[in-house]
């Protein structure tokens, strides 16, 4: 089948809420389960994705995306920790702007981020996603994390990681990735 066939999809779903989540803090190693809310909202998954069938189910190791798995309906996901979400290191659980008052104007897609991972480590390991998602001949589906997904997206329409930017994602939502007349596109996004 040639790039131009492609009728397989991507489906992205960030996990449920959890109180960082909620509060705007950034999390990428801390592993919080999700609130109340995000476990019914996670739940409510389950009735959005049974129409659909897949051939590979993988999710982040962290408890937030494992758990928003098993609540949507898919208990035996596959751990990949390829996706794992930006390691913000010493900016793990502040908010943008706490981060703001020392370093004005910053982003996680601009700026360094002291003793965590730079916008190459992020787009190596989401390449290697990327590539594992190519080879599925069929619908695929992910639950991850808020920029690891941003940027995951970038790469699959073969940009720059950085450019992540541009697609905000709420908790619980549904994207879908998939080709058009032979690129890779976006069918559906935060949904």
């Amino acid at each position: 089948m040639t790039t131009q066939e492609r009728k397989d999809r991507v489906f992205l779903v960030r996990h449920g809420e959890t109180e960082w989540s909620r509060s705007g803090r950034h999390t990428s190693v801390t592993d919080l389960p999700l609130t109340p809310f995000g476990e019914q909202v996670a739940s409510s998954l389950r009735e959005r994705l049974a129409e659909e069938s897949f051939d590979l189910v993988l999710t982040s190791p962290r408890q937030r995306a494992r758990r928003t798995a098993e609540l949507a309906g898919f208990p035996d996901a596959e751990v990949d920790d390829d996706l794992v979400e930006w390691n913000y290191g010493d900016y793990e659980g502040i908010t943008t702007a706490e981060i703001r008052e020392t370093v004005p104007g910053w982003t996680v897609w601009d700026n360094p981020v002291p003793h965590g991972e730079t916008a190459a480590d992020v787009a190596a390991r989401l390449d290697r996603v990327n590539a594992r998602l190519a080879a599925v001949p069929g619908d695929v589906l992910v639950f991850g994390h808020s920029h690891a997904l941003r940027g995951l997206t970038a790469r699959w329409l073969e940009l720059d990681v950085t450019e992540g930017r541009h697609f905000v994602l709420n908790t619980a939502t549904i994207s879908t990735l998939g080709w058009e007349r032979g690129s890779p596109a976006i069918h559906r996004w935060n949904s």
